[in-house]
Protein backbone atom coordinates (compact mmCIF):
# COMPACT_ATOMS: atom_id res chain seq x y z
CA UNK A 1 0.00 0.00 0.00
CA UNK A 2 2.35 2.48 0.58
CA UNK A 3 4.54 2.15 -2.55
CA UNK A 4 1.41 3.50 -4.14
CA UNK A 5 0.37 6.54 -3.11
CA UNK A 6 -3.08 6.32 -4.96
CA UNK A 7 -4.24 3.53 -2.75
CA UNK A 8 -5.82 3.60 0.29
CA UNK A 9 -4.79 1.56 3.74
CA UNK A 10 -7.41 -0.66 4.72
CA UNK A 11 -8.20 -2.06 8.05
CA UNK A 12 -10.19 -5.54 8.63
CA UNK A 13 -12.18 -5.85 12.49
CA UNK A 14 -12.28 -10.07 11.64
CA UNK A 15 -8.71 -10.82 9.56
CA UNK A 16 -9.30 -14.29 9.13
CA UNK A 17 -13.31 -13.48 8.42
CA UNK A 18 -13.68 -13.11 4.20
CA UNK A 19 -16.64 -11.34 4.53
CA UNK A 20 -15.33 -8.55 6.71
CA UNK A 21 -15.67 -5.25 5.17
CA UNK A 22 -12.94 -2.98 6.13
CA UNK A 23 -12.21 0.97 6.83
CA UNK A 24 -10.23 3.00 4.82
CA UNK A 25 -7.41 5.39 5.72
CA UNK A 26 -6.13 7.95 3.33
CA UNK A 27 -2.65 8.94 3.00
CA UNK A 28 -1.18 12.19 4.20
CA UNK A 29 1.87 14.24 4.09
CA UNK A 30 3.20 14.90 7.37
CA UNK A 31 6.80 16.24 9.48
CA UNK A 32 6.67 14.33 12.50
CA UNK A 33 9.02 12.73 14.97
CA UNK A 34 8.66 9.29 16.30
CA UNK A 35 10.25 9.24 20.08
CA UNK A 36 10.76 6.69 22.60
CA UNK A 37 9.85 7.35 25.62
CA UNK A 38 11.15 5.51 29.10
CA UNK A 39 9.45 5.84 32.61
CA UNK A 40 12.12 5.20 34.96
CA UNK A 41 11.27 5.00 38.78
CA UNK A 42 13.31 4.77 41.40
CA UNK A 43 11.99 4.81 45.29
CA UNK A 44 14.15 6.48 48.22
CA UNK A 45 14.97 5.00 51.13
CA UNK A 46 12.86 4.92 54.14
CA UNK A 47 14.20 7.06 56.89
CA UNK A 48 11.00 7.65 59.05
CA UNK A 49 8.07 5.16 59.38
CA UNK A 50 5.37 8.09 60.05
CA UNK A 51 6.81 9.49 56.62
CA UNK A 52 5.99 8.30 53.23
CA UNK A 53 8.43 7.57 50.64
CA UNK A 54 8.04 9.89 47.37
CA UNK A 55 9.57 8.11 44.48
CA UNK A 56 12.34 8.99 42.21
CA UNK A 57 10.85 9.37 38.28
CA UNK A 58 12.75 9.98 35.39
CA UNK A 59 11.86 10.40 31.78
CA UNK A 60 14.32 9.41 28.84
CA UNK A 61 13.72 10.44 25.40
CA UNK A 62 15.41 9.18 22.00
CA UNK A 63 14.31 9.98 18.38
CA UNK A 64 14.09 7.14 16.62
CA UNK A 65 13.47 8.79 13.20
CA UNK A 66 11.23 10.97 10.83
CA UNK A 67 7.97 10.62 9.54
CA UNK A 68 7.07 11.47 6.04
CA UNK A 69 4.06 9.82 5.42
CA UNK A 70 1.27 9.12 8.19
CA UNK A 71 -2.40 7.40 7.34
CA UNK A 72 -5.57 9.15 8.85
CA UNK A 73 -8.97 7.08 9.34
CA UNK A 74 -11.40 9.62 8.37
CA UNK A 75 -14.51 7.53 6.86
CA UNK A 76 -17.02 6.34 9.14
CA UNK A 77 -17.24 2.32 9.75
CA UNK A 78 -19.05 0.33 7.09
CA UNK A 79 -21.92 -2.45 7.42
CA UNK A 80 -20.68 -5.14 8.45
CA UNK A 81 -22.54 -8.64 7.30
CA UNK A 82 -21.94 -11.86 8.99
CA UNK A 83 -22.60 -15.52 7.58
CA UNK A 84 -25.66 -16.07 9.86
CA UNK A 85 -28.79 -17.76 9.26
CA UNK A 86 -32.16 -16.35 10.91
CA UNK A 87 -34.38 -19.81 12.07
CA UNK A 88 -38.00 -19.70 12.76
CA UNK A 89 -37.83 -19.35 15.83
CA UNK A 90 -35.29 -16.35 15.52
CA UNK A 91 -32.12 -17.73 16.58
CA UNK A 92 -29.10 -17.12 14.69
CA UNK A 93 -26.90 -19.87 13.18
CA UNK A 94 -23.65 -19.44 12.56
CA UNK A 95 -22.72 -20.67 8.65
CA UNK A 96 -19.15 -20.01 8.68
CA UNK A 97 -18.42 -23.76 9.02
CA UNK A 98 -20.48 -24.50 5.78
CA UNK A 99 -19.73 -21.54 3.26
CA UNK A 100 -16.23 -21.97 3.64
CA UNK A 101 -13.93 -24.49 2.44
CA UNK A 102 -11.02 -25.02 4.54
CA UNK A 103 -9.47 -28.17 3.23
CA UNK A 104 -10.15 -30.14 0.43
CA UNK A 105 -14.17 -31.26 0.37
CA UNK A 106 -15.51 -34.31 -1.15
CA UNK A 107 -18.24 -33.82 -3.50
CA UNK A 108 -20.82 -34.00 -0.84
CA UNK A 109 -19.52 -31.10 0.53
CA UNK A 110 -21.00 -29.01 -2.38
CA UNK A 111 -23.86 -31.12 -3.02
CA UNK A 112 -25.25 -29.90 0.81
CA UNK A 113 -28.23 -28.23 1.01
CA UNK A 114 -27.38 -24.47 3.07
CA UNK A 115 -29.87 -21.43 2.92
CA UNK A 116 -29.30 -18.54 0.54
CA UNK A 117 -26.02 -16.39 1.50
CA UNK A 118 -24.66 -13.78 -1.08
CA UNK A 119 -22.78 -11.05 0.64
CA UNK A 120 -22.83 -7.51 -0.87
CA UNK A 121 -19.34 -6.42 -2.02
CA UNK A 122 -20.17 -2.74 -1.46
CA UNK A 123 -22.77 -1.41 0.81
CA UNK A 124 -21.87 2.36 0.30
CA UNK A 125 -19.76 4.13 -2.25
CA UNK A 126 -18.75 6.92 0.04
CA UNK A 127 -17.53 6.94 3.89
CA UNK A 128 -17.43 10.29 4.49
CA UNK A 129 -21.03 11.82 5.22
CA UNK A 130 -21.60 14.76 2.24
CA UNK A 131 -24.10 17.56 1.87
CA UNK A 132 -27.04 17.07 -1.13
CA UNK A 133 -27.91 20.41 -2.17
CA UNK A 134 -31.15 20.03 -4.17
CA UNK A 135 -32.31 22.20 -5.99
CA UNK A 136 -35.51 23.97 -6.41
CA UNK A 137 -38.27 23.06 -9.15
CA UNK A 138 -37.56 25.74 -12.61
CA UNK A 139 -40.53 27.48 -12.79
CA UNK A 140 -40.76 27.44 -16.76
CA UNK A 141 -43.27 30.06 -18.31
CA UNK A 142 -46.95 29.74 -19.21
CA UNK A 143 -47.46 27.07 -21.91
CA UNK A 144 -43.87 25.28 -21.70
CA UNK A 145 -43.98 21.62 -21.93
CA UNK A 146 -41.34 19.29 -21.12
CA UNK A 147 -39.25 17.31 -23.98
CA UNK A 148 -39.93 13.64 -23.91
CA UNK A 149 -37.35 11.46 -22.85
CA UNK A 150 -36.67 8.38 -24.81
CA UNK A 151 -36.46 4.62 -22.96
CA UNK A 152 -32.77 4.32 -23.58
CA UNK A 153 -31.61 6.95 -21.32
CA UNK A 154 -34.36 7.40 -18.69
CA UNK A 155 -32.23 4.86 -16.25
CA UNK A 156 -28.88 4.34 -16.04
CA UNK A 157 -27.80 7.83 -17.52
CA UNK A 158 -27.52 11.17 -16.43
CA UNK A 159 -27.98 12.76 -20.07
CA UNK A 160 -28.53 11.76 -23.20
CA UNK A 161 -24.83 11.07 -25.65
CA UNK A 162 -23.82 13.53 -27.47
CA UNK A 163 -24.20 12.98 -31.07
CA UNK A 164 -21.19 13.20 -33.40
CA UNK A 165 -23.95 11.92 -36.29
CA UNK A 166 -21.00 9.78 -37.49
CA UNK A 167 -22.62 7.01 -40.24
CA UNK A 168 -22.53 3.78 -39.87
CA UNK A 169 -22.41 1.01 -42.24
CA UNK A 170 -22.87 -3.07 -42.37
CA UNK A 171 -21.20 -5.38 -44.27
CA UNK A 172 -24.14 -6.27 -46.06
CA UNK A 173 -25.62 -3.18 -46.61
CA UNK A 174 -26.02 -2.63 -50.53
CA UNK A 175 -25.56 1.23 -50.15
CA UNK A 176 -22.39 3.37 -49.21
CA UNK A 177 -22.85 6.88 -48.05
CA UNK A 178 -21.29 9.08 -50.38
CA UNK A 179 -21.08 12.64 -48.26
CA UNK A 180 -21.87 13.09 -44.45
CA UNK A 181 -24.59 14.52 -42.50
CA UNK A 182 -25.79 17.72 -42.59
CA UNK A 183 -25.14 17.66 -38.45
CA UNK A 184 -21.61 16.59 -39.23
CA UNK A 185 -20.69 19.54 -41.54
CA UNK A 186 -22.39 21.71 -38.79
CA UNK A 187 -20.60 20.72 -36.16
CA UNK A 188 -17.08 20.73 -37.63
CA UNK A 189 -17.73 23.98 -38.91
CA UNK A 190 -18.75 25.10 -35.62
CA UNK A 191 -15.27 24.34 -34.19
CA UNK A 192 -12.62 24.79 -37.52
CA UNK A 193 -12.03 28.19 -36.69
CA UNK A 194 -8.31 28.88 -36.42
CA UNK A 195 -5.63 28.42 -39.70
CA UNK A 196 -4.76 25.32 -37.83
CA UNK A 197 -7.48 23.50 -38.01
CA UNK A 198 -7.83 24.08 -42.13
CA UNK A 199 -4.28 22.57 -42.17
CA UNK A 200 -5.51 19.37 -40.21
CA UNK A 201 -8.83 19.01 -42.68
CA UNK A 202 -6.24 19.21 -45.64
CA UNK A 203 -3.63 16.89 -44.30
CA UNK A 204 -6.65 14.29 -42.92
CA UNK A 205 -7.90 14.64 -46.51
CA UNK A 206 -4.88 13.91 -48.46
CA UNK A 207 -4.48 10.67 -46.57
CA UNK A 208 -7.62 9.45 -47.43
CA UNK A 209 -6.53 10.39 -51.08
CA UNK A 210 -3.29 8.38 -50.59
CA UNK A 211 -5.01 5.59 -48.75
CA UNK A 212 -8.88 5.36 -48.99
CA UNK A 213 -9.41 3.09 -45.67
CA UNK A 214 -7.54 4.09 -42.39
CA UNK A 215 -8.04 2.95 -38.77
CA UNK A 216 -8.32 5.86 -35.97
CA UNK A 217 -5.05 4.98 -34.29
CA UNK A 218 -3.42 5.18 -37.97
CA UNK A 219 -4.71 8.96 -38.10
CA UNK A 220 -3.46 9.85 -34.93
CA UNK A 221 0.32 8.67 -35.68
CA UNK A 222 0.31 10.60 -38.87
CA UNK A 223 -0.94 13.79 -37.94
CA UNK A 224 -1.51 15.87 -34.54
CA UNK A 225 -5.12 16.74 -33.99
CA UNK A 226 -6.55 16.87 -30.69
CA UNK A 227 -8.58 14.12 -29.73
CA UNK A 228 -12.11 15.89 -29.38
CA UNK A 229 -11.51 17.51 -32.36
CA UNK A 230 -10.70 14.21 -34.35
CA UNK A 231 -14.22 13.13 -32.96
CA UNK A 232 -15.85 15.72 -35.36
CA UNK A 233 -13.39 15.71 -38.46
CA UNK A 234 -13.67 11.94 -39.07
CA UNK A 235 -17.63 11.87 -39.48
CA UNK A 236 -16.83 14.79 -41.83
CA UNK A 237 -14.85 12.90 -44.15
CA UNK A 238 -15.79 9.29 -43.79
CA UNK A 239 -17.72 6.60 -42.64
CA UNK A 240 -17.27 3.75 -40.32
CA UNK A 241 -17.65 0.05 -40.87
CA UNK A 242 -19.09 -1.94 -38.34
CA UNK A 243 -19.19 -5.78 -39.62
CA UNK A 244 -16.63 -7.32 -42.22
CA UNK A 245 -13.32 -7.17 -42.71
CA UNK A 246 -13.24 -3.72 -42.86
CA UNK A 247 -14.84 -3.56 -39.24
CA UNK A 248 -13.95 -0.56 -36.89
CA UNK A 249 -12.10 1.42 -39.88
CA UNK A 250 -13.11 4.46 -41.00
CA UNK A 251 -13.69 4.65 -44.81
CA UNK A 252 -13.48 7.69 -47.95
CA UNK A 253 -16.85 8.80 -48.84
CA UNK A 254 -17.93 7.06 -52.56
CA UNK A 255 -14.90 4.01 -51.61
CA UNK A 256 -17.08 0.55 -51.31
CA UNK A 257 -13.92 -1.63 -50.50
CA UNK A 258 -16.33 -4.56 -51.25
CA UNK A 259 -16.26 -3.90 -54.94
CA UNK A 260 -12.25 -3.12 -55.05
CA UNK A 261 -10.05 -6.87 -54.87
CA UNK A 262 -7.51 -4.02 -54.27
CA UNK A 263 -8.76 -2.90 -50.64
CA UNK A 264 -7.91 -6.30 -49.10
CA UNK A 265 -4.25 -4.70 -48.04
CA UNK A 266 -6.51 -2.56 -45.44
CA UNK A 267 -8.49 -5.21 -44.01
CA UNK A 268 -8.49 -5.60 -40.28
CA UNK A 269 -6.39 -8.05 -38.21
CA UNK A 270 -7.48 -8.61 -34.39
CA UNK A 271 -4.26 -9.79 -33.13
CA UNK A 272 -3.82 -10.70 -29.47
CA UNK A 273 -0.57 -12.01 -27.19
CA UNK A 274 -0.81 -15.68 -26.56
CA UNK A 275 0.11 -16.10 -23.15
CA UNK A 276 -0.54 -19.34 -21.04
CA UNK A 277 1.77 -21.98 -19.32
CA UNK A 278 1.58 -23.73 -22.83
CA UNK A 279 3.27 -21.28 -24.60
CA UNK A 280 5.95 -21.00 -22.01
CA UNK A 281 5.36 -18.22 -20.61
CA UNK A 282 2.39 -16.84 -18.29
CA UNK A 283 0.20 -13.52 -18.13
CA UNK A 284 2.99 -12.08 -15.28
CA UNK A 285 5.48 -13.41 -17.47
CA UNK A 286 4.87 -10.93 -20.44
CA UNK A 287 7.33 -8.19 -21.56
CA UNK A 288 3.57 -6.09 -22.77
CA UNK A 289 1.71 -5.26 -19.77
CA UNK A 290 -2.19 -5.58 -20.16
CA UNK A 291 -4.36 -2.34 -20.41
CA UNK A 292 -6.50 -2.88 -17.61
CA UNK A 293 -6.11 -5.38 -14.23
CA UNK A 294 -8.67 -6.77 -11.93
CA UNK A 295 -5.77 -7.31 -9.66
CA UNK A 296 -4.91 -3.77 -9.15
CA UNK A 297 -8.52 -3.48 -8.36
CA UNK A 298 -9.16 0.10 -5.75
CA UNK A 299 -12.25 0.04 -3.28
CA UNK A 300 -14.40 3.48 -4.83
CA UNK A 301 -14.77 5.05 -1.68
CA UNK A 302 -12.13 6.80 -2.16
CA UNK A 303 -12.51 10.31 -0.93
CA UNK A 304 -9.71 11.99 -3.03
CA UNK A 305 -10.50 11.68 -6.33
CA UNK A 306 -8.75 13.21 -9.40
CA UNK A 307 -10.85 16.17 -11.23
CA UNK A 308 -12.19 15.30 -14.78
CA UNK A 309 -10.45 17.59 -17.73
CA UNK A 310 -13.16 18.70 -19.99
CA UNK A 311 -13.10 20.22 -22.85
CA UNK A 312 -15.86 22.51 -24.20
CA UNK A 313 -16.31 23.92 -27.89
CA UNK A 314 -15.18 27.31 -26.83
CA UNK A 315 -12.15 25.85 -25.99
CA UNK A 316 -11.65 23.62 -29.49
CA UNK A 317 -12.65 26.92 -31.39
CA UNK A 318 -9.54 28.63 -29.42
CA UNK A 319 -7.74 25.98 -31.23
CA UNK A 320 -6.92 23.97 -28.84
CA UNK A 321 -6.88 20.85 -31.14
CA UNK A 322 -3.10 21.92 -32.83
CA UNK A 323 -1.97 25.11 -31.24
CA UNK A 324 -2.59 24.12 -27.63
CA UNK A 325 -1.52 26.21 -24.51
CA UNK A 326 1.66 27.85 -23.35
CA UNK A 327 4.29 25.84 -21.80
CA UNK A 328 3.72 22.38 -23.66
CA UNK A 329 6.71 20.25 -23.99
CA UNK A 330 5.91 18.86 -27.65
CA UNK A 331 5.63 21.01 -30.50
CA UNK A 332 2.30 21.50 -32.32
CA UNK A 333 2.76 19.47 -34.81
CA UNK A 334 3.66 16.44 -32.88
CA UNK A 335 2.01 17.09 -29.45
CA UNK A 336 -1.06 14.67 -30.10
CA UNK A 337 0.57 12.21 -32.44
CA UNK A 338 0.89 8.56 -31.53
CA UNK A 339 4.03 6.21 -32.12
CA UNK A 340 4.02 4.08 -35.19
CA UNK A 341 3.93 0.98 -32.87
CA UNK A 342 0.53 1.48 -32.03
CA UNK A 343 0.24 0.55 -35.87
CA UNK A 344 2.44 -0.81 -37.61
CA UNK A 345 3.70 -4.21 -36.72
CA UNK A 346 7.57 -4.82 -37.63
CA UNK A 347 9.40 -8.13 -37.43
CA UNK A 348 11.70 -7.53 -33.76
CA UNK A 349 9.22 -5.86 -31.84
CA UNK A 350 7.03 -5.92 -29.57
CA UNK A 351 3.26 -4.82 -29.75
CA UNK A 352 2.37 -2.13 -27.61
CA UNK A 353 -0.40 -4.19 -26.27
CA UNK A 354 -1.73 -7.74 -26.21
CA UNK A 355 -4.56 -6.74 -28.13
CA UNK A 356 -4.23 -4.74 -31.39
CA UNK A 357 -5.96 -3.90 -34.40
CA UNK A 358 -3.48 -4.15 -37.61
CA UNK A 359 -4.26 -3.50 -40.99
CA UNK A 360 -2.86 -5.68 -43.18
CA UNK A 361 -1.33 -2.89 -45.31
CA UNK A 362 0.59 -2.31 -41.69
CA UNK A 363 2.33 -5.63 -41.07
CA UNK A 364 6.09 -4.66 -42.19
CA UNK A 365 7.44 -8.45 -42.58
CA UNK A 366 8.25 -9.92 -45.57
CA UNK A 367 6.91 -13.52 -44.98
CA UNK A 368 3.31 -11.97 -43.50
CA UNK A 369 3.10 -9.81 -46.87
CA UNK A 370 3.35 -13.19 -49.01
CA UNK A 371 0.29 -14.77 -46.63
CA UNK A 372 -1.52 -11.54 -47.74
CA UNK A 373 -1.16 -11.58 -51.53
CA UNK A 374 -0.91 -15.42 -51.91
CA UNK A 375 -4.37 -15.02 -54.41
CA UNK A 376 -3.47 -11.79 -56.24
CA UNK A 377 -5.06 -11.38 -59.56
CA UNK A 378 -7.67 -14.61 -58.60
CA UNK A 379 -9.99 -12.56 -56.00
CA UNK A 380 -13.41 -14.19 -56.75
CA UNK A 381 -15.84 -13.38 -53.76
CA UNK A 382 -15.37 -10.84 -51.11
CA UNK A 383 -16.62 -12.74 -48.15
CA UNK A 384 -17.51 -11.21 -44.56
CA UNK A 385 -14.68 -12.98 -42.42
CA UNK A 386 -11.75 -13.28 -44.93
CA UNK A 387 -12.75 -10.25 -47.15
CA UNK A 388 -10.94 -10.62 -50.33
CA UNK A 389 -8.31 -12.96 -48.84
CA UNK A 390 -8.12 -16.94 -49.02
CA UNK A 391 -9.91 -18.83 -46.31
CA UNK A 392 -8.18 -18.95 -42.93
CA UNK A 393 -5.44 -15.99 -44.09
CA UNK A 394 -5.88 -14.44 -40.62
CA UNK A 395 -5.28 -17.55 -38.72
CA UNK A 396 -2.10 -17.96 -40.63
CA UNK A 397 -0.77 -14.34 -39.93
CA UNK A 398 -1.90 -14.92 -36.22
CA UNK A 399 0.39 -18.18 -36.14
CA UNK A 400 3.03 -16.33 -37.81
CA UNK A 401 3.07 -13.08 -35.32
CA UNK A 402 2.75 -15.25 -32.41
CA UNK A 403 5.51 -17.31 -33.18
CA UNK A 404 7.95 -14.18 -33.82
CA UNK A 405 7.00 -12.51 -30.80
CA UNK A 406 7.66 -16.11 -28.83
CA UNK A 407 10.79 -15.86 -30.37
CA UNK A 408 11.72 -12.02 -29.48
CA UNK A 409 10.72 -13.23 -26.00
CA UNK A 410 12.74 -16.02 -25.65
CA UNK A 411 15.59 -14.27 -26.88
CA UNK A 412 14.72 -11.44 -24.43
CA UNK A 413 14.16 -13.89 -21.30
CA UNK A 414 15.63 -17.11 -21.81
CA UNK A 415 15.08 -18.59 -18.46
CA UNK A 416 11.34 -18.59 -19.28
CA UNK A 417 11.68 -21.32 -21.84
CA UNK A 418 14.61 -23.68 -19.93
CA UNK A 419 12.20 -26.39 -19.05
CA UNK A 420 9.68 -25.85 -22.16
CA UNK A 421 10.30 -28.15 -25.41
CA UNK A 422 9.82 -26.91 -28.67
CA UNK A 423 9.79 -28.17 -32.19
CA UNK A 424 11.27 -27.25 -35.06
CA UNK A 425 11.46 -23.57 -36.42
CA UNK A 426 8.61 -22.72 -39.15
CA UNK A 427 6.21 -26.05 -37.57
CA UNK A 428 5.24 -24.17 -34.48
CA UNK A 429 1.57 -24.17 -34.43
CA UNK A 430 0.35 -22.07 -31.72
CA UNK A 431 -3.99 -22.86 -30.82
CA UNK A 432 -5.58 -18.99 -30.88
CA UNK A 433 -5.92 -17.66 -27.70
CA UNK A 434 -6.81 -14.11 -26.36
CA UNK A 435 -4.39 -12.51 -23.97
CA UNK A 436 -6.77 -9.80 -22.77
CA UNK A 437 -7.85 -11.50 -19.36
CA UNK A 438 -6.32 -8.93 -17.38
CA UNK A 439 -6.60 -5.55 -18.25
CA UNK A 440 -5.03 -2.65 -16.78
CA UNK A 441 -6.10 1.21 -16.29
CA UNK A 442 -2.10 2.57 -14.93
CA UNK A 443 -0.36 4.27 -17.79
CA UNK A 444 1.71 3.06 -19.84
CA UNK A 445 5.41 3.60 -21.46
CA UNK A 446 4.11 4.42 -25.40
CA UNK A 447 1.91 7.88 -25.98
CA UNK A 448 -1.07 5.61 -27.07
CA UNK A 449 -3.89 5.61 -24.27
CA UNK A 450 -7.24 3.37 -24.95
CA UNK A 451 -10.36 5.46 -24.42
CA UNK A 452 -12.22 4.47 -21.11
CA UNK A 453 -15.57 2.34 -21.49
CA UNK A 454 -15.10 -1.23 -22.76
CA UNK A 455 -12.33 -3.13 -23.26
CA UNK A 456 -12.73 -3.38 -26.44
CA UNK A 457 -11.66 -1.09 -28.53
CA UNK A 458 -13.65 -1.46 -31.42
CA UNK A 459 -16.78 -1.21 -29.07
CA UNK A 460 -15.56 1.91 -27.06
CA UNK A 461 -15.24 3.85 -30.48
CA UNK A 462 -18.81 2.84 -31.32
CA UNK A 463 -20.09 4.40 -28.23
CA UNK A 464 -17.81 7.30 -28.74
CA UNK A 465 -20.28 8.60 -32.19
CA UNK A 466 -23.25 7.11 -31.29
Amino acid sequence: IYADPAKRLELYFRPKDPYCHPVCANRFPTSTMLLRVRRRTKKKQQLDTEEQTQPDVQFEMEILGIVTTVYKFQGMSDFQYLAMHSGPDGKQTSMYDKVLMLKPEKEDFFNRDLPLYIPPPIFSRLDTPIDYFYRPDIQHREGYNNPQVSGENLIGLSRARRPHNAIFVNFDDEEIPTKPLDAAVQNWKKVCTNPMDKKVEEELRKLFEVRPVWSRNAVKANISVHPDKLKLLLPYLAYYMLTGPWRSLWVRFGYDPRKHPEAKIYQVLDFRIRCGMKYGYAATDMPVKAKRSTYNYSLPITVKKQGSHTVSVHGLKQGLGTAGTSGAKKSPSSRYKLKESVYIFQEGALPPYRQMFYQLCDLNVESLQKIIHRNDGTESECTERDGWCLAKTSDDLRDSMSLMIKQIIRSTRPALFSNTTSSEDGKEQLAYESGEDEDDEEEEEEDFKPSDGSENEMETEILDYV
